[in-house]
């Protein structure tokens, strides 16, 4: 993403009303998002309707022969239209709005092309469906939406007329085939296959708890995946990789997509040195936890297995995790971190097919246009069942870890984020395109961070702990798919030095080879880049420097790239808060 000059208005998203020409811009900025989104959604329409665009309920995405010419074709128009615009815009924000659509679409097509050219087309259909029905059967879609997931669930099986999405999945396989290209990973495709009934049941148990009346599209749909996941295995598995590494092309562009901007070997660096760090800190504070609960032994690993040791009931989970939540949020306040919203946390635990398809606890976000109330939602998993049968799942269900997970996807991390940004009427392109890991899950572990001195000690422990994780991960990930490190050592350091069950070591491990690799290192890189540039606010500042301000302009900024993100806060935050003080 290129550096742009600087956008005048880049604060305007503070808790006072928006100027009339901050509401003219962000009106014509959403105008051009709304085309980009529309031309999307022929491609992908449950994602559009999952962001806000109601009259794509129930519509479902075809896996045509032609679906990449035209989508590359779509996009290369919509590029040229938006730099048309770009031409003849002069406000500085608008322009920057413009530049982000655009730099989205040439990174997607960049993308599109180098994954047509090296990897055959497989897709997880069942967990595609299960996924996409989810998401419109929930509570925070208002029940005039959820009987659409019926039209959806029919469309999928193909009973309106149409092929079946498993039979446009297995033709899209048949016609990438190609010299030199890969296929998918063999144990991502064995646990695609391990989890199909567990999904089946999950979209059964999803229309039965909404009571939307679709037993023939059920049954179809459940002989459709289980017929689908015996071709994996037949036709599928065969053609598989056993080395997990993408090819280094793909790789770097998953880095780039998720907004790592630097070599892998300096993101390796950083990583190592904050590892290094948080394990120290770890190793003091151990002793004063294993104080406080008369624990015999008092270092860190084993004061967390003690702290492990005495899990909260599963029938008092939900209820514990939104005790620990109020308290948090008691801190924000108290401690003026961060604006808090006025309305409590949605939360609640995973399912078993929410666990299976995505096992870490996790914030499933807000509709972001129209929204209409809806609110993002805090989903606990509390198992892996990829990872077999009485497999230890021991890493959030202790009293301890709520601090960190609920700081992390909840307040003042993911959920405040997300309803922030829809409160405060961020443009479009800066929720929606300039979305990237690192600025989103980079604030999820600044705000960990931000409420780290106020908690209990052993919720200081366990934070520690996870930015531990975070900082394994962004060592381990890049390691791993540059054949730096091998899975089994790899698996050593994520259970004897960050401390992690079985199950969550698995789970970690398939997030670096197959789940998301290049994913998972934004977390401590979007950190470091965030803690860095508030240093050197404070250090700008000094006795003007105002905590809640500077975090609520993040958060107003909505998901810009970092570099975006620094230009506002050196270019509009700074000047305001000094002519603030001066004025004052």
């Amino acid at each position: 993403m290129k550096r742009l000059l600087t956008a005048g208005l880049l604060g305007l998203t503070a808790l006072t009303p928006l100027s009339a020409h901050a509401q003219d811009w962000i009106e014509r900025s959403n105008a051009y998002s709304g085309e980009v989104l529309e031309m999307q959604a022929e491609f992908a329409p449950e994602n559009a309707a999952q962001v806000g665009l109601v009259q794509f309920d129930g519509v479902a995405t075809e896996l045509t022969a032609d679906r990449t010419a035209r989508r590359l074709a779509a996009n290369e128009a919509e590029i040229a239209r938006l730099q048309t615009a770009l031409a003849g815009a002069e406000d500085a924000n608008l322009r920057q709005d413009l530049e982000i659509l655009i730099d989205s679409l040439e990174d997607e097509n960049e993308y599109i092309r180098t994954a047509d050219r090296l990897l055959i087309d497989w897709t997880d259909v069942p967990n595609m469906v299960f996924g996409n029905i989810g998401a419109l059967l929930d509570d925070q879609v208002g029940a005039d939406r959820r009987g659409s997931a019926a039209d959806l669930l029919r469309a999928y099986a193909g009973l309106d007329g149409g092929e079946p999405l498993t039979a446009q999945a297995r033709a899209r396989f048949a016609d990438s085939m190609g010299p030199g290209k890969v296929g998918p990973y063999r144990q991502q495709v064995e646990q695609a296959i391990d989890r199909v009934p567990q999904l089946i049941t999950g979209i059964r148990d999803l229309f039965q708890r909404y009571q939307i009346d679709a037993p023939e599209a059920l049954d179809t749909i459940e002989t459709q995946l289980t017929d689908y996941a015996a071709w994996e295995r037949k036709t599928v598995l065969p053609a598989a990789r056993d080395d997990y590494r993408l090819p280094p092309e793909l790789y770097a562009l998953n880095l780039k997509q998720v907004g790592i901007d630097l070599p892998p070997q300096q993101l390796i660096a950083r990583a190592r040195r904050g590892f290094y760090e948080t394990r120290q800190q770890m190793e003091a504070l151990a002793p004063l936890v294993a104080a406080k609960f008369g624990f015999e032994e008092t270092d860190y690993p084993s004061v967390i297995a003690r702290l492990k040791a005495d899990p909260v009931p599963q029938s008092e989970l939900e209820d514990f995790y939104r005790d620990v939540g109020r308290q948090i949020e008691e801190i924000v306040a108290r401690e003026h971190i961060v604006t808090l919203p006025d309305y409590p946390v949605s939360m609640r635990l995973g399912t078993e097919a929410e666990n299976a398809a995505s096992p870490a606890p996790h914030m499933r976000p807000p509709r972001l246009i129209g929204n209409t109330g809806e609110q993002g939602t805090f989903v606990l998993t509390t198992g892996d069942p990829s990872a077999g049968p009485g497999a230890r799942f021991d890493d959030f269900n202790y009293p301890a870890a709520a601090w960190f997970v609920s700081a992390h996807e909840a307040r003042p991390g993911h959920e405040l984020q997300f309803a922030q940004m829809v409160a405060r009427g961020v443009s479009q392109a800066r929720i929606l395109y300039a979305f990237n890991s690192v600025n989103v899950e980079g604030w999820a572990l600044y705000a960990e961070a931000e409420i780290l001195p106020f908690l209990p000690i052993e919720g200081q422990l366990t934070g520690l702990q996870s930015r531990l994780l975070r900082a394994s991960r962004a060592m381990l990930d890049p390691m791993l798919n540059l054949g730096e490190i091998d899975v089994d050592r790899a698996r050593e350091i994520l259970s004897e030095e960050a401390r992690f069950s079985d199950a969550a070591v698995k789970q970690e491990l398939d997030r670096y080879t197959f789940r998301m690799p290049g994913q998972a290192g934004s977390y401590y890189y979007g950190y470091s880049q965030l803690i860095d540039l508030r240093i050197a606010t404070e250090l700008a500042l000094g006795d003007a420097f105002d905590q809640q301000a500077f975090n609520d302009f993040l958060v107003g900024q909505g998901a810009l790239p970092i570099e975006l993100l620094t230009a506002a806060v050196e270019d509009e935050f700074i000047p305001a808060q000094r002519a603030a003080a001066a004025g004052g």
